[in-house]
Parts: structure tokens; sequence; C-alpha cells
């Protein structure tokens, strides 16, 4: 993919809900919500602060994230559907359920 954000701009890729629930409904198309938990494709170098050093990001690609409902930017790059939003868009960062055991 050619396409970098700026600054501290992320590049998040939604992550698709299940299609049935715990009980095993169906959930059609209409009825679901857009997920709020994506991955992060590409980041930007960071913010500046105002005496011009550079803040370094939280996140990095393939970091899996949470991020508000109605966060970020909804943008098509190479006929993909992708979001762009800034990194204080970003809720908290899911870790795996292995390396959390493991700690």
């Amino acid at each position: 993919m050619a396409f970098k954000p700026l600054h501290d701009r992320v590049l998040v890729r939604r992550v698709e809900s299940d299609e049935k629930t715990k009980g095993g409904l169906i959930i059609p198309d209409s009825a679901k919500e857009k997920p709020a938990e994506g991955v992060v494709v590409a980041c930007g170098d960071g913010a500046r602060k105002d005496s011009g050093e550079l803040i370094d990001m939280a996140v990095k690609a393939g970091d899996r994230i949470l991020f508000g409902k109605w966060s970020g930017t909804e943008v098509t790059i190479d006929g993909e559907e992708l979001l762009i939003m800034k990194e204080s868009d970003i809720l908290g960062i899911i870790e795996d359920a292995k390396a959390a055991k493991a700690a």
C-alpha cells in the first residue's frame, strides 16, 4: 500500500464482527453495528510539542485496537475501505490472550 498517514494519524482496517450471536441467532447485515475494533495498517511519525519535539506514537502497524463508535474518516484506498483517525481517538490496544496469560 502506498499511503502513509501524517503526524499523529493512524490508518485502520476494521475487524468484522461475528455473523451469529452466542445463542446461535444469525444477525442480518441491516441490523449489524459497525465494529469498533480494528487493526492498525500504518501510522504517522507522531505529534509535535510546541517546542517542535516529536512525540512518538503509542501504536504501531499490526496492533489490534478499540476505537470510538463515531471515530475516524472512512476512505477507500486500493479498493479497500479503511479508516483514518487521530491517535487520540484510539481507546486502547488489545493484547493477545496468550501474552496476557504468560505475564
